[in-house]
């Protein structure tokens, strides 16, 4: 008997810790009921003040999570190592968002809410904010205990080909379909003629433009970032849709008319080249998949990379600084 309820005893620990260590829909629903509305009313004002807010977390989110997983690793600002120093991570802004929340939280209920999960919900908010999908993500995500820069050398990049990209986010456990997908949150946002200049003026092999870029749009790109001019000068990466959170970003890429690199080497792999082209065939309106609900799965799917429970992890008190 004794044997018997030591066995239970054993299980009930194994099934609650195994429970505790998930994620969830609603995890601070009890313990800081107003954490998700906090977040959002920050992101809201951000964007309020800069339209640019919106693609910003969703970036930041993003090179969270590829990195040591989606657990704040990129916020910590611990000098000359920092991740968030990391090359990969040029550009990456949105940590005063991120902070502001933590510190409104922080005098709401201490000690609970993590930066990883304001990470997240930032991001969630940043795509609803855009007139996109409206979804609810999981939390419960501890923050990381390690940030460095040397660990960011895994990053997806713009000029990586289709079989990199893939094996990078096979990697961390996304299939071809998030790939695709998850390349069009850049239906949002701008980036920098920095990001150009191979592309339009030294691609390789011969130099050159790309020539996957559709010549009519050429003339463009190469007005906007001309060879040796401001390379800090900004462009919609969703050209005609920059604003608003839509598959024409998918429509652009299928037609040449890509701004980035990495986002017309989705057409250089039959599989890719597939996903892309099912939102948009005769019958895809009424039975083909559903970009926006690919899109928020596959954001789900990010959402659980590397994530920190337990002992291997810990609430930040302020989301820059280890505790």
């Amino acid at each position: 008997m004794r044997t018997v309820v030591l066995i239970m005893i054993v299980l009930f620990k194994l099934i609650f810790g195994f429970s505790k260590a998930q994620l969830q829909v609603g995890f601070y629903n009890n313990v800081c009921p107003n954490a998700e509305s906090i977040v959002a009313g920050f992101v809201k004002d951000a964007a309020n003040s800069n339209p640019q807010i919106p693609a910003i977390m969703l970036r930041l989110h993003f090179h969270d999570c590829f990195v040591e997983g989606c657990d704040g690793s990129i916020l910590i600002d611990n000098g000359k190592d920092s991740e968030r120093l990391a090359f990969a991570h040029q550009g990456v802004q949105g940590y005063d968002v991120i902070e502001n929340a933590k510190a409104k939280l922080e005098s709401v209920c201490p000690g609970v809410v993590s930066c990883s999960d304001i990470v997240t919900m930032a991001a969630r908010d940043a795509v609803a904010f855009s007139r996109g999908p409206v979804y609810e993500v999981e939390t419960g995500r501890k923050d990381g205990l390690v940030s460095n820069l040397n660990l960011a050398d895994r990053m997806p990049d713009v000029k990586d080909s289709i079989q990199l990209l893939k094996q990078k986010f096979n990697e961390k456990g996304l299939n071809d379909k998030d790939l695709v997908v998850l390349s069009a949150a850049h239906t949002i946002g701008t980036t920098a003629c920095f990001f150009m200049g191979d592309r339009l003026y030294n691609f390789a092999p011969g130099g050159g433009p790309d020539p996957s870029i559709n010549p009519s749009f050429l003339p463009e790109l190469t007005h906007t970032c001309p060879k040796n001019g401001n390379v800090n000068t900004r462009l919609p990466i969703d050209r005609g849709s920059g604003e608003k959170f839509d598959n024409q970003i998918l429509q652009n890429i299928r037609s040449g008319f890509a701004v980035l690199q990495s986002d017309a080497k989705l057409m250089d792999d039959p599989t890719t080249k597939g996903i892309v082209d099912s939102y948009f065939g005769a019958l895809s309106p009424l039975i083909g998949p559903s970009f926006e609900a690919d899109f928020v799965n596959s954001m789900v799917r990010m959402g659980r990379i590397g994530t920190k429970t337990g002992s291997n992890g810990n609430i930040r008190r302020v989301c820059k600084a280890f505790n």
